[in-house]
């Protein structure tokens, strides 16, 4: 629409000029084809006037910005996450409910889960902390990578004798958890990913 408009200004404005150039300046022999007549001038100021409108919309068409297509991405599909911060209700709900089943474990999540006894101040959480992130991003798709802080959610950490940190339960779909202590290795994280919660 803008381009037309461009086109229709240009067009009157050089046929308006042509139509004047002959009325005001043209020869009176006649002899110049130009300004031989009026029809003559104004159709030459027309063109003309195109001409310098096409030039304004090749500038305005090379200044905007090529928007490029929006890529739309399917996080479910890369499995990109990271790991998840529970808090007690959080645990009751995803995990397992421990004050209405007091004596036996029951696992209520979808898929395999590793959880995280840290505390802000534990320099080995903080090695691990970023290793459970990779792996959380890795096995995005087939495991739950949970956190919990054992400052904050001491009832958690009371239930599961946490005595030392951090502290990894490592919770498969059917069975008790395995649990280890210590910042453990990434391959060794892995081992017991893929032979306790995806039995590969």
């Amino acid at each position: 629409m803008e381009k037309i408009f461009i086109y229709a200004a240009g067009a009157f404005i050089g046929g308006l000029a042509g139509f004047l150039y002959w009325k005001f300046v043209g020869c009176s022999s006649g002899t110049c084809p130009i300004t031989s007549s009026p029809y003559a001038s104004t159709i030459y100021g027309l063109v003309f006037g195109l001409l310098i409108a096409s030039g304004f919309t090749s500038r305005s068409a090379a200044a905007s910005p090529v928007k490029e297509p929006e890529t739309i991405i399917e996080n479910q599909k890369e499995h990109k996450m990271t790991s998840i911060h529970l808090t007690k209700s959080d645990f009751l709900e995803k995990v397992a409910d421990y004050e209405n089943n007091p004596t036996e474990w029951k696992y209520l999540g979808d898929k395999p889960a590793i959880i995280d006894f840290y505390a802000d101040w534990c320099a080995p959480c903080k090695r691990l902390s970023p290793e459970l992130e990779a792996l959380a991003q890795e096995y995005g798709g087939k495991i739950y990578v949970y956190i919990i802080n054992v400052d904050k959610e001491q009832e958690l950490s009371a239930v599961f004798g946490i005595r030392s940190i951090p502290t990894l339960l490592f919770i498969p779909m059917e069975g008790s958890p395995t649990i280890t202590q210590g910042a453990l290795p990434r391959h060794e994280l892995k081992k017991l990913i893929e032979e306790k919660l995806l039995h590969e």
